[in-house]
């Protein structure tokens, strides 16, 4: 069972920075990519960032290109999404997700809060 320790939300003003931390704990065998999924209120989930864990590629939704960075640290198995220039529109639950390629599986943690707003 995959166990997920997600933190570094919370309330920002406009133009501010926020880091989000995703740590994975358990048996996660195979090729996978650990990322983020935002929903906000009224509105469908939709991908934020993910990572390989393997290769290191990254994937940035055409909204949050050029300001947030993800990276990971895979002796801890955590994941990082440094997000800058944050806007009202980037207020959401956002969700850390490792999606197992081989054989195909999904793994959901509980959500952090992050709220834009002056």
């Amino acid at each position: 069972q995959v166990q997920f320790v997600e933190s570094g939300g919370g309330l920002v003003q406009p133009g501010g920075s926020l880091r989000l931390s995703c740590a994975a704990s358990g048996s996660i065998l195979g090729t996978y990519y650990i990322g983020w999924f935002r929903q906000a209120p009224g509105k469908e989930r939709e991908g934020v960032s993910c990572i390989s864990r393997s290769t290191g590629n990254t994937y940035y939704a055409d909204s949050v290109k050029g300001r947030f960075t993800i990276s990971r640290d895979n002796a801890k198995n955590t994941a990082f999404l440094q997000m800058n220039s944050l806007k009202p529109e980037d207020t959401a639950v956002y969700y850390c997700k490792i999606h197992r390629l081989i054989p195909p599986r999904d793994y959901w943690g509980q959500g952090t809060q992050v709220t834009v707003s002056s």
